[in-house]
C-alpha cells in the first residue's frame, strides 16, 4: 500500500501509531513542499508581481485545483480554503445560516456529531430563533433512516450530518439521506467529511450534497488548513465571513464591494506553506486507488475487531453493520484515561476521552472509551502489539 519513506516518522519513530482519526502523519513530499517554501521561497502571494510571490501563487492555486479533482467539485472557486473542518462548518452557520434562517425553522444533526457539527448550529438557533432537531441511533451507532425521513418536512431548512463518526467509525447512508431530503424539502445539505477524505472516494456531485467540509491533516498534511466546498450560486449570495484583504473588490469610507469566488471567503494572507503542503498531499491521494485502500482498511478493522474482542471484559463501542477503520472500546474495571496511559508504555499511540462527542458518549452511558484509528501506513502487526499490551494490561488488575 505504501513505499518506504512516504511517511518519515513511521521509519525514524518507535511509536506505534492508531490515532489518524485524530491528525494523521505527514506525507514526506506534504513535509518536503512546506520545508521548501520556509526555506527557500518564503514570500506572500496574489499581490506580488515578484519571481517568489508569482511561483508561490500558481503552487497555492494549484492546490485548489488538485481539491477540486479529487471531490470532482464543478468548478474551482466552489473550493474555498479556510483553516479547517471546523471554520468551515462556522463559515456556513454564520453567513449563509444568518441570511436564510428565521424563527421555527429547523436544522437536523444527527446523535453522533463532533460539537464542530453541534456548537455552531446551537449558536445560530440561538440567534435566529431557528430549531435544532437530532436525527436519533441506535445503540450500534447507526442512523435510524425511517425516523430521519418522519422528520422532514417543509421547515427543514439545513440538514448537517457527518460521512464517518470520528468516535465510531460509522459509516452514514449519506447519498440516502439526501435523495430523501431532496423529495420532501428545500434543505441545503452540509456534510462533516473530515473522517471520510482519506478513506474513500468522494465525488460532491454524485453525492449533491450542497456544501462539504473537511481538513488537510487528516490527509496527510499540515495542520491549519481546511476545506469548505460550496454550491457556486449559494457561495455567491452568501455575504462574506471576514472582513480584510485580498476579499475586497474596491474599498472606500463610504461603501467595499467584494472579490469573487473563492477570494470572497479567504480574507487576509492565508497558511500558504500549509496550503502549499496540503497541494503535495492531495497529489499523492490522486495518484492511490481508493478501492484498494477501503479493502486495505477494512481487513485491518477486521482483523482489529476480532482481535480486540478475544480480550476478556472488552466491549467495543460502535457495531455498525458499515463501518471505517476506528475501534472505540472500553474494557471493564478500568478508566478509558487510565487504559491509554498505560498502552503508552509500550509506545502505542491511540486515543482516549470523549472525542468532542460528549453528547454520544451519554447516549452510550460511558464517560470516554478508548480510541485505535488506522490508516494505509498500518498493519496487522501493529494490531497485534495493541492486543497484547491490552491484554497485560488487563492481567496486571486481574
Amino acid at each position: 500500500m505504501i513505499k518506504p519513506g512516504d511517511f518519515p516518522q513511521i521509519d525514524q519513530s518507535n511509536i506505534i501509531y492508531l490515532d489518524s482519526a485524530a491528525s494523521t502523519l505527514k506525507h514526506v513530499d506534504a513535509v518536503e513542499a512546506v520545508d521548501q517554501y520556509y526555506r527557500y521561497e518564503t514570500a506572500n502571494i496574489h499581490r506580488g508581481i515578484h519571481y517568489l510571490s508569482e511561483i508561490n501563487t500558481t503552487k497555492y492555486e494549484e492546490t485548489r485545483d488538485l481539491v477540486q479533482q479529487l471531490i470532482n467539485a464543478p468548478k474551482r472557486e466552489e473550493i474555498i480554503f479556510t483553516k479547517g473542518t471546523t471554520e468551515s462548518i462556522n463559515l456556513v452557520a454564520r453567513t449563509w445560516g444568518e441570511t436564510n434562517l428565521k424563527k421555527g425553522d429547523e436544522i437536523l444533526i444527527s446523535a453522533m456529531e463532533h460539537h464542530s457539527n453541534i456548537v455552531p448550529w446551537q449558536l445560530l438557533c440561538e440567534r435566529t430563533g431557528a430549531k435544532l432537531k437530532i436525527i436519533p441511533i441506535n445503540k450500534r451507532g447507526e442512523i435510524l433512516f425511517d425516523q430521519y425521513v418522519e422528520m422532514l418536512n417543509e421547515n427543514v431548512k439545513l440538514i448537517s450530518v457527518v460521512m464517518i463518526s470520528n468516535a465510531l467509525g460509522t459509516i452514514n447512508p449519506v447519498r440516502q439521506m439526501i435523495k430523501a431530503a431532496r423529495k420532501k424539502t428545500l434543505a441545503v445539505f452540509m456534510l462533516d467529511a473530515a473522517q471520510a477524505v482519506a478513506h474513500t472516494k468522494i465525488d460532491v456531485q454524485e453525492l449533491g450534497c450542497d456544501f462539504m467540509a473537511f481538513s488537510a491533516h487528516k490527509m496527510f498534511a499540515p495542520t491549519g488548513i481546511g476545506v469548505l466546498y460550496g454550491n457556486q450560486v449559494i457561495l455567491e449570495n452568501m455575504p462574506p465571513y471576514l472582513g480584510g484583504g485580498d476579499m475586497i473588490d474596491e474599498v472606500s469610507f463610504e461603501k467595499t464591494t467584494y472579490n469573487t469566488l473563492p477570494h470572497k471567503f479567504e480574507a487576509g494572507t492565508p497558511h500558504i506553506a500549509g496550503v502549499i503542503g496540503f497541494g503535495a498531499a492531495v497529489k499523492y491521494l490522486l495518484s492511490l486507488d481508493f478501492g484498494e485502500v477501503e479493502r486495505f482498511e477494512n481487513d485491518l478493522l477486521e482483523y482489529g475487531t476480532q482481535r480486540l474482542l478475544d480480550i476478556p471484559g472488552l466491549t467495543l463501542i460502535g457495531t455498525a453493520e458499515k463501518k471505517a477503520s476506528i475501534l472505540s472500546f472500553v474494557i471493564d474495571g478500568l478508566h478509558a484515561h487510565d487504559v491509554a496511559t498505560l498502552i503508552d508504555k509500550y509506545k502505542i499511540a491511540v486515543r482516549t476521552g470523549h472525542h468532542c462527542t460528549q453528547p454520544l458518549m451519554k447516549f452510550f452511558n460511558v464517560p470516554a472509551t478508548v480510541r485505535a484509528s488506522l490508516s494505509i501506513y498500518n498493519t496487522k502487526n501493529d494490531i497485534d502489539k495493541l492486543a497484547d499490551g491490552l491484554t497485560k494490561i488487563k492481567e496486571m488488575f486481574a
